[in-house]
């Protein structure tokens, strides 16, 4: 049985509520009124039927928001900067990504430091008290690799050790740079990993040259830089803005805490380098 008609009331008693047959069992009314346009505007009221309880739900839930008023407007987003012209790294940042991944975490029985490959043989040099008492020691590349290695010879006098691998290919050496050309105030980075955690790296300046401290039980000079040192720093590189290694990291002065304090040493690479190629050559 099809629905009677439904007409528009005449303009003056408010509307009133029309029945509309929607099937057996149906309880459903709508209020059909004129806009002063002439469109008609259709509040749904109880309606149950024929798309099921859910969908007149949603009908009477758009009905309702019809008289309403306007949705609330979105929350606006904060503000953010623009997104960065792609550009290649500048400044410390390509010195860094220069830099890193030449530079190794060193694990022992015992301790741990940090070394950097120096030549396409396999050969990494280190602090000597990183890996004393150790013939064999396992070396972290800064993919996260771990390779065996062994220990080709120290000078406990200098504090340097070389560490040797089977697997050159997957060192990138350093380049090295001359110490004699540093000067106070230079800006440095001083790269390895602290405490355990690989791939750190500090920005200083070089405080002094030619300091002389006490390194591998006898004075020696050492460069003074404010880049943070710290324990698991020893045998890494401190490099310069061209990202030429300058120094080998080996001790710091420290208050009662044993952290850094912005005091730190570096034996200089002209000193360092000659000791490595003697105990590679040996």
């Amino acid at each position: 049985m099809s629905p009677p008609p439904v007409l528009p009331p005449p303009i003056g008693p408010p509307p009133r509520p029309v029945p509309v047959a929607s099937g057996p069992g149906t309880d459903a009314t709508r209020v059909v009124r004129e806009s002063p346009g002439g469109r008609l505007l259709v509040a749904a009221g109880l309606v149950a039927a024929l798309t099921g309880a859910l969908g007149g739900a949603a009908v009477a839930t758009a009905g309702a928001r019809l008289f309403e008023g306007p949705a609330p407007a979105p929350v606006a987003a904060l503000p953010r900067a623009a997104r960065a012209p792609s550009a290649g790294l500048t400044g410390l940042s390509a010195t860094a990504a220069r830099v890193l991944p030449s530079v190794v975490s060193i694990e022992t029985r015992d301790s741990g430091g940090s070394g950097f490959a120096v030549d396409e043989r396999g050969h990494i040099l280190t602090n000597a008290h990183v890996v004393r008492g150790s013939s064999q020691v396992t070396v972290v590349l800064s993919d996260g690799s771990r390779l065996p290695a062994r220990v080709a010879g120290t000078d406990y006098g200098e504090d340097l050790a070389v560490l040797e691998l089977d697997d050159p290919a997957r060192l990138t050496p350093a380049t090295l740079g001359r110490s004699a050309d540093l000067s106070v105030g230079e800006q440095v980075l001083a790269i390895g990993s602290p405490l355990g955690l690989s791939g750190t790296v500090t920005a200083g300046i070089v405080s002094a040259l030619d300091r002389e401290v006490r390194l591998g039980g006898s004075s020696r000079t050492a460069v003074q830089t404010d880049a943070s040192i710290n324990p698991g720093n020893s045998g890494g590189p401190l490099v310069n803005g061209r990202g030429e290694v300058v120094g080998v990291n080996t001790a710091i002065a420290s208050g009662r805490g044993g952290g850094n304090i912005g005091i730190g040493f570096a034996i200089p690479i002209d000193r360092a380098a000659p000791i490595a190629d003697r105990i590679i050559r040996n």
